[in-house]
């Protein structure tokens, strides 16, 4: 029930840290893969090494806050592949000029900069994809998985991050909405979920969890403390979610926001 053999999946972001450890576990789950990535030469370079494996794979580029760019590159897959079935959104990130520091105060932090960070991690991360994608998934008559990418972030508003918070938490709240909204149209076999992933070490975080030295911070430290397991997460640990939610092993499953994250979200601190 786990596999995905005959499946296409579509994994925006897919050449990212995150992206290409699912795209390479959806492959070996035996779906064909369409990398998308703003980089063209990441995304078909991911392929080919996909390739070398003996699974089905093409690379493209699009830009996911371009809503113009996302219907050209869908149009682009459809034609390659024929069908959409699994969509993974995993298009988002921070930037340090959206996020509480010694030389931004929370005063100081620039619209500009707040608007870029829920851009990139809502309409790039979760919505602009279900709109372009979801609209052709919703005629498969099998249906399909719509898997947004969300964070701890969203479940507790972690200090600094005052952006990304607020925008994955958004993420969160419309993969629920939209997985009701679905349903309630009567595509009852389209399902959307999410991961949310606990602390990764990704170079868009790295800055806020080691030194220049490599090592931690405090707040690198703190997140280890309220970790249960330990450590931080390895890219790797979100693919046994990921084909999950994108089999039928999950076919009674939408409007989840799944933790992957060592058990933080479980700890009270004590």
């Amino acid at each position: 029930m786990f596999s995905l053999k005959g499946k296409t999946a579509v994994v925006l972001g897919g050449a990212g840290i995150l992206g290409s450890a699912i795209s390479k576990g959806l492959a070996k789950a035996g779906a064909k893969l369409a990398i998308v990535d703003i980089s063209e030469n990441r995304a078909q370079t991911l392929a080919s090494n996909i390739q070398a494996t003996n699974a089905e794979a093409k690379g493209y580029q699009a830009d996911a806050m371009d809503s113009k760019s996302l219907i050209h590159v869908r149009d682009n897959i459809m034609r390659d592949f024929g069908a959409t079935d699994i969509l993974v959104s995993a298009v988002g990130g921070n930037i340090p000029e959206a996020t509480v520091s010694e030389q931004i105060d929370f005063f100081d932090i620039s619209q500009e900069s707040l608007e870029k960070v829920v851009n990139l991690n809502l309409f790039a991360g979760a919505i602009l994809p279900a709109q372009i994608f979801g609209r052709i998934m919703a005629e498969n008559p099998n249906g399909g998985s719509i898997i947004n990418i969300s964070s701890m972030a969203a479940l507790k508003p972690l200090t600094r991050v005052v952006g990304y918070s607020a925008a994955k938490a958004a993420v969160s709240n419309f993969t629920q909405w939209l997985a009701v909204h679905l349903a309630k149209q009567g595509f009852t076999k389209l399902r959307v979920n999410a991961i949310a992933p606990g602390f990764f070490l990704t170079e868009q975080n790295r800055y806020l969890l080691t030194d220049s030295n490599g090592e931690l911070t405090p707040r690198g430290r703190a997140i280890l403390e309220h970790t249960p397991m330990g450590r931080f997460g390895e890219p790797e640990d979100l693919v046994g979610t990921a084909i999950w939610l994108a089999s039928d092993a999950s076919k009674f499953v939408t409007g989840v926001v799944v933790p992957v994250d060592g058990g933080f979200s479980a700890f009270a601190g004590v």
